[in-house]
């Protein structure tokens, strides 16, 4: 009879059969069972076993002890208590592999900050930061997420966006700051009254930016800035001076720029709408930070953030004689000087009805039909998105009816993890999300008490089923993505409103907001296709590069029209609900064609475009300040301490803090045809 057993980690401990006893009671007890004196007599026979299995001398591994108690229990016609322990093994196995993982991610995240957000700095905070982000990842694949969603997610089927925060909060936000002006609010610390001053107001408005952005894992967005600025103007005792407007707006931009949130990590993903308002003081609003912008920091570089959006409408400010062409026209200038702003279309076939209210975030997010509520921007935003692998559906089924058929295996999957992270967050109570929910910013929440759940009230919010690799897809599938054929184009919109289809069936079947939108990828664009590289190979066109093709975006390295490719996207932007955007990319800044700024801007228009950029470099030298391209060294001073600004899934970054797989996308990008 052995004595001694040895653990997995080497280490040999007294054999103690009481233990073996123990895991088939609770394996029982799961089935119904409770006869103890059934799961003694079978501990005896498991002991037998291995001493006739040859241990007699030797010393058994803890793994073969377990081997032995499934023999034992299925000989002896436990068939289902067999089952529960086999699969409690397995959920041991997943979370002992699951802190290995972790111990792995911690040593890289110590040597150099995990590049997955480029808005993450490389501080000790940031660490810190991203150290506990990959324990609550490890604990929600281990612990909570059914067998079945967490196999999807780390199998490479579909992602699950920010799952740090699976349990914790909501995504992103449109606030209402008109309300919070008027009424004032409180961060925890003390009440912050109704602005009186212009320059307080734009303060304010920073505070609630960062405020928020500490309650949740995705962006932060004022949908009408310059109706609530105006607001606040006609409240004023005197009047401001356009200067003083000025100084205001400037204010607000130096501080998204360095006020950090999330424990001092980053500053909040910011994004600013506005355009619209035909009154003189919003009119002042908005001229006068698209000047700030123009104008840049303190020494004259580009802003990160916000992320300004321009909405454009005819009658407002779209074309000549309109009260606010001249804002239109200054946007255009500031855009071809800054990046910013980033345009949406309020004329557009899916935006039109609903006035100028659509509001979107930088990142592409959109957030306005509502089943359980008015159908506004305000007071909303998206709850959670997954995002799905087409590359991998693709290259499973080889055939375009078998793929249809595989999409909606993984789509009603999708579907049902979506509804459990619903379910998890709907039992938050108000006080877990003290600004979000305490100081009313999420419509309903004004009916909540401190520890009421929040799920009523998250119903206004979207759910997001997001793709990722359209241009790989068609490629497995015809041999030619969307921008060399129709065949091609007509299968990708074939798709694409597939998706959108079972979205809507979704939404009735469970009488929530799901929609689709074209995900902004990131992290995710070399996950997926590093995955798929190690069952298939490197596929050439598919999966012989560092990264998948954004949602429906047109291949990076494929030289086009800029007029044709923003005619093929904006086929797809009425079928992406929850998000779009497509972009043009430029050699150089195009400040001296402002012209031909324009005439894009206006063909993303007659295009159906929801929401279009213009991407082009930006190098700035941190020695003399020079503007322009810059290879190796500032053509004005010589220095090669130069600040490369690019745009990464819709917002603004420097080249230096994107991960290896943008940085790749980066290298590949191709300027657009005039």
């Amino acid at each position: 009879m052995f004595t001694e057993i040895r653990k997995r980690d080497g280490r040999v401990v007294p054999f103690d059969s009481e233990k073996i006893t123990e895991a088939i009671m609770k394996a029982a007890k799961s089935v119904g069972g409770q006869n103890r004196k059934i799961a003694e007599a079978l501990t005896d026979q498991v002991v037998i076993h291995l001493s006739k299995q040859g241990y007699n001398g030797i010393i058994p591994a803890v793994e073969d002890a377990q081997d032995a108690v499934e023999k034992v229990l299925i000989e002896n016609g436990h068939a289902r208590t067999a089952k529960a322990y086999i699969l409690y093994r397995a959920r041991r196995t997943r979370i002992r592999e699951g802190k290995s993982d972790l111990m792995d991610s911690v040593k890289e995240i110590l040597v150099e900050t995990n590049r997955e957000n480029a808005n993450i700095s490389n501080s000790p905070s940031a660490k810190m930061l991203q150290i506990a982000m990959a324990a609550s990842k490890r604990y929600y694949l281990s612990n909570l997420l059914p067998e079945d969603f967490a196999n999807a997610h780390t199998s490479g089927a579909f992602h699950i966006h920010d799952l740090d925060y699976y349990g914790k909060t909501l995504n992103c936000l449109q606030i209402d700051l008109t309300r919070l002006l008027a009424e004032g609010f409180n961060t925890g610390y003390g009440y912050i009254r109704s602005p009186k001053r212009i320059s307080s107001a734009t303060a304010q408005a920073a505070i609630i930016l960062q405020s928020n952005q500490n309650d949740m894992f995705g962006g932060q967005s004022f949908p009408h800035f310059d109706r609530s600025m105006a607001e606040v103007i006609r409240s004023m005792p005197a009047k401001p001076e356009e200067e003083e407007v000025f100084q205001a707006m400037e204010g607000l931009i130096y501080n998204l720029n360095t006020m950090h949130s999330r424990a001092g990590a980053q500053v909040p993903f910011s994004s600013i709408n506005l355009g619209c308002d035909t009154s003189e003081e919003g009119r002042a609003v908005t001229r006068s930070i698209l000047s700030a912008f123009a104008r840049g920091l303190g020494n004259g570089e580009s802003p990160i953030f916000p992320n300004l959006v321009f909405r454009t409408k005819e009658g407002v400010n779209l074309n000549p004689g309109d009260t606010n062409y001249d804002l239109f026209q200054q946007a255009v200038k500031v855009a071809a000087r800054r990046l910013n702003p980033t345009f949406s279309f309020m004329d557009s076939s899916f935006n039109k009805p609903y006035g100028d209210e659509v509001s979107y975030m930088g990142c592409r997010t959109r957030t306005i039909g509502n089943r359980h509520g008015e159908e506004i921007s305000a007071g909303r935003g998206n709850i959670a998105p997954v995002s799905l692998n087409l590359p991998r559906l693709a290259l499973q089924a080889r055939d375009a009816n078998l793929f249809f058929v595989e999409l909606d295996r993984l789509l009603r999957l999708a579907a049902r993890q979506l509804l459990h992270r619903f379910e998890i967050l709907g039992n938050l109570r108000a006080c877990d999300l003290p600004f979000l929910m305490g100081q009313k910013l999420y419509m309903g929440s004004e009916v909540l008490g401190p520890n009421d759940r929040i799920k009523e009230v998250i119903k206004h919010g979207t759910l997001g089923v997001g793709f990722i690799g359209l241009a790989e897809t068609l490629q497995v599938l015809c041999g030619k993505h969307h921008g060399e054929e129709r065949e091609a184009q007509d299968l990708g919109l074939k798709i694409v409103s597939h998706i959108s289809k079972r979205m809507e069936q979704f939404s009735d079947e469970f009488d929530l907001n799901f929609v689709m939108y074209a995900t902004p990828a990131e992290g995710l664009s070399g996950r997926f296709v590093a995955m798929d590289r190690e069952i298939y190979g490197s596929v050439p066109g598919i999966t012989d590069k560092e990264y998948y093709t954004n949602s429906y975006h047109i291949p990076v390295n494929y030289i086009m029209s800029l007029f044709d490719k923003l005619s093929l996207e904006g086929e797809y932007h009425k079928y992406c609900k929850a998000g779009h955007i497509s972009y043009v990319e430029l050699g150089s800044p195009p400040q001296n064609n402002v012209e031909a700024v324009e005439e894009i801007i206006r063909h993303m228009a007659a295009s159906d475009i929801g929401y279009g950029g213009i991407n082009y470099p930006i190098d700035e030298c941190y020695a003399c300040g020079f503007s322009g391209i810059v290879d190796d060294a500032c053509p004005g001073c010589g220095s090669t301490h130069i600040r490369r600004i690019r745009r990464i899934t819709g917002y603004l970054s420097t080249e230096d803090r994107f991960n290896s797989a943008k940085q790749a996308e980066l290298r590949d990008r191709k300027q657009h045809c005039y």
